[in-house]
C-alpha cells in the first residue's frame, strides 16, 4: 500500500482547494474543485460530497480518481491517484462531516469519498516530470 509522505500531507493541507479529476466508464474526464477535504491517515484522503454531480456519477461507474497538489505554500508539484470508495454513515463520515459543518456550517455534507492512495507522481517540470514516485 502507498502512503503518503509527511511532506505530502503538509503540501495537501496547505491548499485550501485541491482539484479533483475523475472520470465516467467511458473515459470522459471531469475536473471539480473542492475545498472540504482532509487526510484521515498516510494512506487516505477525505472528500466531502457537497454539490458533487459529475464528480459522483463518475465515481459510482468508475472508482478512481486523481488529486493535483500544487500552488502557494506548497514545496513541489504532485499528483495523487487512487481507489474510490464512496461512504454516507459510519464513525469516520460522521466524524469528517461534524468537521465540515464546523468549518462550514451551509454545506449539506451528503456524503464522502474516501481514497485509498495507490501511486503519488511528481509534476515538477523539467526531468523527473510525470515520474511514479510513490
Amino acid at each position: 500500500m502507498v502512503q503518503l509522505t509527511e511532506e505530502l500531507i503538509e503540501a495537501f493541507n496547505a491548499l485550501r482547494i485541491v482539484p479533483l479529476a475523475t472520470a465516467d466508464k467511458n473515459g470522459v474526464p471531469n475536473v471539480a474543485p473542492m475545498g472540504a477535504k482532509a487526510v484521515a491517515g498516510p494512506e487516505t484522503i477525505l472528500i466531502m460530497n457537497n454539490f458533487m454531480q459529475k464528480t459522483l456519477a463518475n465515481v459510482k461507474e468508475n472508482p478512481k480518481a486523481a488529486v493535483y497538489i500544487w500552488g502557494e505554500g506548497v514545496k513541489g508539484c504532485y499528483q495523487i491517484k487512487g481507489d474510490v470508495e464512496y461512504v454516507d454513515s459510519g464513525e469516520q463520515f460522521e466524524a469528517f462531516r461534524a468537521d465540515v459543518k464546523a468549518r462550514m456550517p451551509h454545506v449539506p455534507a451528503l456524503g464522502m469519498l474516501r481514497i485509498t492512495v495507490t501511486d503519488v507522481f511528481s509534476c515538477v517540470a523539467g526531468p523527473g516530470a510525470g515520474d511514479r514516485i510513490l
